[in-house]
């Protein structure tokens, strides 16, 4: 007789991610717009006094393989996580790596510099900078009397 563990929460996990998918394709989502994605990368976002940071997680996820457009004021993530392809499945209890497409879209401030945009990927983290415009001094005008 082998045991068998009971997960309650992970069951919970996988109703809520399937729920939230279901909802998302039926009704549409503001960061997706009712993009094709297979998974979605987890994303930080910091304003920091120069620029805006944004972390998102794509482990195993090639650096080539990133595209990042910015367009409209609208930055937008899309890349590919190749499948692992195993010849032995035998060994295999859970696969829980998802592969396929993301897509992340974000609306910028108009503080946001489009043209200085960089971007790096190390360790399975992808950061993107996003400077700020330099703030516009007030410029005192002389009043000139006659």
């Amino acid at each position: 007789m082998s045991l068998i563990r009971y997960e309650p929460w992970g069951v919970m996990n996988r109703l809520h991610r399937d729920l939230d998918r279901l909802l998302e394709s039926r009704f549409g989502s503001d960061e997706t717009q009712g993009a094709v994605t297979d998974w979605v990368p987890a994303v930080d976002i910091r304003e920091e006094d120069e620029h805006f940071v944004l972390h998102a997680d794509v482990p195993g996820v090639d650096p080539k393989d990133i595209e990042i457009t910015m367009q409209d004021g609208v930055l937008t993530l899309r890349g590919t996580r190749e499948e692992v392809k195993e010849e032995e499945r035998q060994g295999y209890r859970r696969v829980e790596r998802l592969s396929g497409q993301f897509f992340r879209r974000f609306n910028l401030p108009d503080t946001a510099d489009a043209e200085s945009i960089t971007a790096r990927s190390a360790n399975g983290v992808l950061e993107v900078k996003i400077p700020k415009h330099a703030k516009v001094q007030p410029r005192r005008i002389a009043v000139k009397s006659d």
